[in-house]
Order: structure tokens, then sequence, then C-alpha cells
């Protein structure tokens, strides 16, 4: 009998030691977490609104009527799994690719031709524009006018404006552009009510806008100065339009690019 319970002790004492041991439900995959951001007391904020399909979490910022991711895009993959080439792979601009300038992808993403952005879909001006596109489950692609609803909506809001000299804006996106832009990664330049200046005024909404800088071709350009942004819409012959937010300008601007360039892209919740 005592053979028989002491084989019984050290049954159990091993099954116990090969047992795994289970994360508790609100343990966080350092690898995939989202970076660490210091919102404004301002910023509407859904902290971990979404995780792509490689396990990247996002938080997410409602700003009017609109909830958008507060990061840019870093998935490899689409949501149905299919993987997005890496540059380096794919050697052909005219096919869906990502690359990077900035090696901090946890921070500022991965950059995206136009293709990769909207996996076989068409062009779309729509609100919403329809184009899941590169985006998780749930989110989509926005559209130019999303675009312009997001810029519209800051642009009524008085102490979103900056205004030069005491003096109003005028125009769509005039002056705004502080209040989407990140308070870091800006380089420094002297001018009154541009992103690369008086930082602290910087990211009210909490949007949070980096400067990923975008690649044409064989260039890399905009590091540090300028962020990038794809919407779901062609406007031009064989250029698709993006927005853009100059470490030197007030105002967010948009402008027609080439799509074999690669840009940032940010998600907005169905």
């Amino acid at each position: 009998m005592k053979k028989l319970a002491l084989f019984l002790c050290m049954s159990v004492v091993l099954m116990m030691a090969c047992q795994k041991e289970e994360p508790t439900p609100n343990e966080v995959d350092e690898t995939h977490a989202a970076p660490a951001q210091n919102y404004p007391s301002t910023a509407e904020v859904i902290y971990d609104a979404v995780t792509d399909i490689d396990g990247n979490h996002y938080d997410a910022v409602k700003i009017g009527n609109q909830i958008w991711m507060a990061s840019n895009l870093r998935t490899t993959r689409y949501a149905d799994g299919e993987a997005i080439p890496d540059i380096n792979e794919s050697h052909d601009t005219d096919k869906p690719y990502r690359d990077v300038i900035n090696t901090n992808i946890k921070t500022y993403g991965y950059l995206y031709n136009w293709p990769a952005v909207m996996h076989k879909a068409s062009s779309s001006n729509a609100n919403p524009s329809g184009v899941q596109g590169i985006c998780p489950n749930g989110w989509h692609v926005p559209s130019q006018a999303e675009w312009v609803e997001l810029i519209l909506y800051c642009s009524d809001q008085s102490e979103y404006v900056c205004n030069i000299h005491n003096g109003s804006a005028s125009g769509i996106g005039e002056n705004i552009a502080k209040v989407l832009a990140d308070d870091n990664g800006w380089e420094w330049i002297s001018g009154e009510c541009v992103v690369g200046n008086n930082f602290e005024a910087n990211n009210v909404t909490g949007f949070s806008a980096l400067p990923a800088g975008n690649k044409y071709l064989d260039s890399y350009i905009g590091e540090d100065r300028i962020a990038y942004f794809w919407s779901a819409t062609v406007d031009c012959p064989k250029q698709s339009v993006c927005f853009e937010i100059w470490n030197s300008f007030p105002k967010v601007a948009d402008a027609c690019i080439d799509k074999v360039t690669a840009s940032s892209i940010r998600c907005v919740k169905n």
C-alpha cells in the first residue's frame, strides 16, 4: 500500500509539472500590442478597438460620427489570410506590395501601394466606401468623401482651428493639420500653426498622424516630414487620391499620386 500511495503521489506531481500554464484573459502579447500612446484628454479613445489577422492590436478614436484607427495599419496579410508580398519578394510595383522607410513598424506601420490597399476592389467615393480592401473585418478603406467628412468636421470646431495672427481660416482643411498630427516624430520647423512647431498643440483629436513618408519607385520621400494616407478613390487618370499632412504646413491637403506609390493607410469602422 505504501508503494502504491508513493506511486500515485509521484504521478500527480509529474502531471502537474507537465501542464502548460494558461495565460490569463487580460494578458497581452507584447509582440503585437498597440504602440503606447499618450492621448490628450480631449480625444474620444476606444482602446484595443480591433485586432488584425496577424494579431496586431489597434486603438481607435471617434471624431465626429466616424471611428478611425489611431495608428497606421501594419498587417502582412489580408483578412482572408492571403499574404501581402514584401517589395523585396515581389520586385513589381504594379502588383500589391508593402514596404517600410522607418523600421519601427509597431509605431509607423507599413507602407502599401494602392493595389495592396484595395485588394482587387474598384474605386469608390461613396460614404462609407464599402471597400474592405486591406482592412480587418468590420473596417474599411476610407473614400475621398470620408476624408473630406473628417476634415470638414475638424474645420467646424473652432477650438481645432489654429488662427494665424488671430485671423479666421478659410478653405477646406486650412489650419487644422495640427489637431490630427501626433506630438512626436515630426522634424522641427519654424512657422505659425505648422505641424512641426509648438508640438504641445498637436493631436487634440488623438488621430496621431506620424510622418512615415512614402516610396515612389526607388525613391523614399518625406520621412519625419510628411504623412501620406491612401483613399479608396481614383480621381485622376491612373492615380488615386492621397491625403497629406506636412510638418511645414498648417493644412491637410489632398493630391493625386501614382498607384505604385507606397503610403500609409488608416481604416474606418463600418
